[in-house]
């Protein structure tokens, strides 16, 4: 947290190294995010960097009262709810690491493309606190906020999503 305001002070001044620190520090999570959210691996990518096009054209003005993150994760998910993009699509994950044998790979795209149809058939509103809490690694709280619902609000629509992953994983 001290890192980012300081790094925002950097961008205030118009440094353009601060940004790409930035962008950095926290391109993986929100691409993960966003991921989770539109259940489209090139719709994140997209999503991610409209965010950092759009906060790069407003950061000398840029004011940080909260966590950097935070905002960040929530512009993430403000942008993919307007994408608006069809919950029947499937994230094709593209692993790092070559899998031990070619077996072992299939079982393993089996696993992930299971949990992306289940994150997929849970409703938006589940889904994206879901993704908020475990991607954004945000707090009930800070999601309730950003929001704008209470926190009893998030708290359920997480065990929703919770309940109806293991509803659809187990079968």
């Amino acid at each position: 947290m001290i890192e980012d305001a300081w790094l925002v002070g950097r961008i205030n001044r118009g440094d353009n190294e601060a940004l790409h620190r930035i962008y950095e520090k926290y391109k993986h999570d929100l691409v993960t995010l966003a991921g989770a959210l539109l259940a489209d691996s090139s719709a994140a990518d997209d999503v991610v960097h409209d965010v950092f096009i759009s906060f790069i054209q407003r950061a000398r003005q840029f004011r940080l009262t909260g966590s950097l993150k935070g905002f960040l994760c929530t512009c993430v998910a403000n942008r993919a709810r307007n994408r608006n993009v069809s919950e029947s699509r499937i994230i094709h994950a593209q692993d790092a690491q070559m899998a031990e044998s070619p077996e072992l790979r299939a079982q393993q795209d089996e696993q992930v493309a299971q949990v992306e149809r289940a994150l997929a058939a849970l409703p938006y509103e589940q889904r994206e606190v879901l993704s908020l809490r475990m991607y954004g690694d945000m707090r009930f709280r800070e999601i309730a906020r950003e929001l704008q619902v209470s926190i009893n609000t998030v708290q359920g629509r997480y065990r929703y999503a919770m309940q109806k992953l293991h509803t659809i994983l187990d079968d």
